[in-house]
This record gives C-alpha cells, sequence and structure tokens, in this order.
C-alpha cells in the first residue's frame, strides 16, 4: 500500500466519523489527510507530507471550522422556546377563579389546563382573559391582559 492510499482512507473514515459527532473537528483534520493524500502522489517524502497534514489541518480549523458552524449555527441559541418557556407571553382564559388566598385557580392556554397564580395577588374570575408572565413548576403566573 503506498502512502497516498493511507492518507486517502484516513481522509474518508474521519469525513464518515464526522457524521456522528458535532463540532466539524474530524472534518477539518480529514480535510488535511485529503491534501496530505494529494500531495502523496508526488514523489516526495513522508517528512513534507506530515507537514502538508499540519499545515493543512490548522488551516482549516482557522477558516473552513468557523465558517460551518457559522452556517449551521451550532452552539447558538436559535430563538427557538420549547416546553414551558413556550408559554412566556401567551395569552389564555381563566377556567376556575384564581383566589391568592387560597393558591388555587386554573388557567387554559393553548388548549391545556394549567394551575394559575397572579403575580399581584388579585382575585379573577373564570372567564378573564390573562397573558402568563412566568412559570413556576407546574403553575403559570399570570396578569389580567389589557
Amino acid at each position: 500500500m503506498q502512502d497516498w492510499h493511507g492518507w486517502i482512507i484516513a481522509a474518508l473514515l474521519l469525513f464518515i466519523a464526522e457524521m456522528f459527532v458535532p463540532g466539524f473537528w474530524l472534518a477539518c483534520v480529514a480535510i488535511g489527510s485529503l491534501l496530505a493524500g494529494i500531495v502523496a502522489l508526488l514523489p516526495i517524502g513522508l517528512p513534507l507530507q506530515v507537514v502538508t497534514f499540519a499545515v493543512t489541518t490548522l488551516a482549516s480549523f482557522v477558516g473552513v471550522r468557523p465558517f460551518l458552524v457559522r452556517h449551521f449555527q451550532l452552539g447558538q441559541d436559535t430563538g427557538l422556546r420549547t416546553n414551558v418557556d413556550a408559554l412566556l407571553g401567551k395569552t389564555g382564559l381563566v377556567s376556575e377563579r384564581i383566589d391568592p388566598a387560597t393558591k388555587k385557580g386554573r388557567v387554559i392556554v393553548d388548549g391545556e389546563d394549567w394551575r394559575g397564580a397572579t403575580t399581584d395577588n388579585t382575585a379573577l374570575e373564570p372567564g378573564t382573559r390573562v397573558m402568563v408572565i412566568q412559570v413556576d413548576g407546574t403553575t403559570l403566573m399570570v396578569e389580567k391582559e389589557g
């Protein structure tokens, strides 16, 4: 087996492994292996192949990886709220009187029935439109809309 075979096989295996590991770290090493494999096709020795591998791997860490991370937005907040965080700012209806004295009450938001409480300790009657201000466990903290 010639040197370029090893470099190209390593590059292919690294590109395949990149599919299972986030962050584009292995892709940068695969780029270095690929270019070292191309250089190995020339009649030069192993030391120059290793230097080519090292230089192109570092260059891809500096140049290619930031572009890919930015393009695919890895590790960045996309602004998409999920689970109970998605309820913040939504409006709903009081379905059972919210009484600050007993800390009992029910609110329907997006068709789901939740325990409700007011942030300002005021009583709210059924049918009152409210807005979700925060989520405290399974209780929605609400304020009267308007």
